[in-house]
């Protein structure tokens, strides 16, 4: 496993096992994603709310890379029109499709299949390759899918060592759907775990290198968020160790469904 290493999707389209989160990342974005692209990132996360859009379509052109070299997720709100606001995630990005397009979080009522059929007509029209959702239980998936048949290839969800579910993970082998780990690292509310530190020390990496790496090996895909070149290096060089088997077991002990949010969306 290494930075170009990717993970296939029930479509047969292929993902990068790691990214870069966007939220709050509003300070010199355009600078922030033109480094991480070249320090080796090919996955940016961002959402149609997050107002990042435009300075990541600015980091895109100042990298010089090419569309086919890397992979952007992005995502629409419970409330809008999903197709239209596709549309709109894509003007503002100046790009022509997204590699994945999530719904954001489920509507306050029901599962949001008007939401999923028009990303359905997206994918169909080219405009996303893949979609998916965030934040949603294994009910609301399900309702989703009997309404359309169309399986979601993603569930981006809050999870780290701290705050997981085996449910949710069964669940996604299952149906082979992604967990996409958002908040990986807690932001940094458990970097001082005893526990963590002690693995983190065993190996001589840090404790956000344990948490990514974590997320690598139990085969669910990490987007970090950090702004400065350090912490964009840090998180990324986590591809010349392996956690032991126990190690792992350690870790997913920690778990005490902790949310940075209060409570994890789809428990």
């Amino acid at each position: 496993m290494d930075q170009k290493t990717e993970i296939m999707l029930h479509t047969g389209n292929k993902m990068p096992v790691l990214g870069l989160g966007t939220w709050q990342l509003t300070d010199d974005t355009a600078e922030t994603i033109a480094t991480a692209l070249k320090l080796g990132y090919r996955m940016i996360d961002t959402s149609g709310d997050y107002g990042t859009q435009p300075g990541i379509a600015d980091g895109i052109n100042r990298s010089g890379i090419e569309r086919a070299d890397f992979y952007l997720v992005t995502k629409v709100e419970e409330v809008d029109d999903a197709y239209q606001a596709t549309r709109k995630n894509l003007d503002e990005l100046q790009l022509d499709y997204a590699d994945l397009m999530l719904i954001h979080r489920p509507p306050r009522t029901g599962a949001g299949e008007d939401l999923w059929r028009g990303l359905i007509r997206a994918k169909e029209e080219g405009l996303a390759k893949d979609i998916g959702v965030s934040n949603y239980s294994i009910d609301l998936m399900d309702a989703l899918i009997d309404a359309t048949g169309e399986v979601p290839t993603v569930n981006q969800i809050e999870w780290s060592p701290f705050g997981h579910s085996d449910d949710m993970l069964r669940y996604a082998k299952e149906k082979q759907i992604v967990i996409q780990a958002y908040s990986p690292l807690t932001r940094t509310k458990r970097l001082r775990d005893e526990t963590l530190t002690k693995i983190a020390a065993k190996y001589g990496k840090s404790p956000t290198q344990v948490l990514v790496r974590w997320n690598l090996q139990r085969g669910t895909v990490p987007i970090p968020k950090a702004n400065q070149r350090q912490h964009l290096e840090e998180n990324i060089d986590v591809f010349d160790f392996d956690l032991g088997e126990g190690d792992l077991k350690t870790l997913d002990g920690l778990n005490e469904r902790y949310s940075s949010l209060g409570t994890l969306p789809y428990s």
